[in-house]
């Protein structure tokens, strides 16, 4: 797949919009839109949009598309409906859109694995991250951290991979399952640092982090969400933030740009929306600034704060880029890894 020009892979979730810049965006994208589809802008929306969800019901990814569609009714002046259809790495939710017409009343909610690396993971998917779905904008993204034990030698992100350079393969790290979130962003360390350790992978994340605080596995990926708690109890550690800077959340954990070994590691989860292929640009623009404005709101953004969440402004296009470059760089970390799923 040919890689397309933009920001780096690596690039840190951009920083929050102020107000007036959301604004200014909202109403550019909107005039281009009228100008573009005079038709379309007098009736849409004409009906209900229903969002189908690959995340289950109740999860902080479900919780925060549900904040941002009631915001999108209220300003759109229709119900936004949001009907979870989790399974099968993204395909029952596929399934679902499958026959959606690309009108924006149907749209799709998918993370980053089922966009970028399962591609790679899978050797026959039924579909096309690139064919099948038009970029919207990313509603979340979410850092990982690296967690230790309270007592682990490991004071630093640098420690970890230079005993994994002076013993190969003796340095032990868990996830919540082989070729999930934890484990792939895992394989990005050792890729860009060249070395060898030993995964182990658990049924459950709860049990992922017991096995962290027990010493069972010395290392783990974690986010706010899943390791938070246990940080804060003092069982485990955060060495380490796998994302450029510091993180808000944990601000006293340093990130990469500090480290000596591992200044290219960068490890996060993100969801974003879609659109049936074919669906107008314009309109894809206009629901992106919509939604750019809303999130810049105090409330969304503290509910977005409670939840352990970034925000990760985009636009179509430039999610579309972004989403190439992650996909060309799975395929070198995964090919790397000699990792099937199937």
């Amino acid at each position: 797949m040919k890689p397309l020009c933009g920001a780096s892979p690596t690039q840190a979730p951009s920083s929050p919009l102020s107000r007036r810049q959301a604004l200014v965006l909202g109403a550019g994208s909107t005039a281009a839109w009228l100008h573009a589809t005079p038709s379309m802008a007098n009736t849409w929306p004409s009906k209900p949009i229903k969002i189908t969800t690959a995340a289950s019901t109740g999860s902080g990814p479900d919780v925060s598309l549900r904040l941002v569609a009631e915001q999108l009714s209220r300003r759109w002046g229709q119900p936004v409906i949001v009907d979870n259809k989790p399974g099968g790495n993204g395909v029952v939710a596929f399934n679902a859109t499958r026959s959606a017409a690309s009108d924006g009343h149907e749209l799709i909610h998918l993370d980053s694995s089922m966009l970028t690396s399962n591609v790679h993971l899978y050797s026959r998917l039924p579909y096309d991250p690139q064919r099948d779905f038009a970029p919207i904008r990313p509603t979340l993204q979410t850092d990982f951290f690296v967690a230790v034990a309270k007592d682990s030698p490991f004071k630093s992100i640098d420690d970890i991979v230079q005993a994994a350079q002076a013993a190969p393969e003796r340095v032990t790290y868990g996830s919540w399952g082989l070729g999930s979130p934890g484990h792939l962003g895992a394989l990005r360390l050792l890729a860009a640092t060249n070395t060898r350790m030993t995964h182990v992978p658990y049924k459950e994340i709860p049990q992922l982090f017991a096995a962290v605080a027990t010493g069972e596995v010395q290392w783990a990926l974690g986010s706010i969400a899943s390791a938070g708690p246990m940080e804060k109890s003092g069982r485990i550690r955060f060495v380490g933030v796998a994302a450029p800077q510091p993180s808000p959340f944990a601000p006293g954990v340093p990130g990469m740009a500090a480290s000596a070994q591992a200044k290219a590691f960068v490890a996060n989860a993100w969801f974003g929306l879609f659109a049936p292929r074919n669906t107008p640009k314009p309109l894809r623009e206009k629901i992106a600034a919509d939604i750019t404005e809303i999130l810049a709101t105090p409330d969304l953004t503290d509910r977005y704060r409670t939840l352990g969440y970034n925000r990760f402004d985009q636009t179509p296009d430039g999610f579309g880029e972004y989403i190439g470059r992650e996909t060309q760089l799975w395929s070198r970390v995964i090919a790397d890894a000699k990792l099937k799923l199937d």
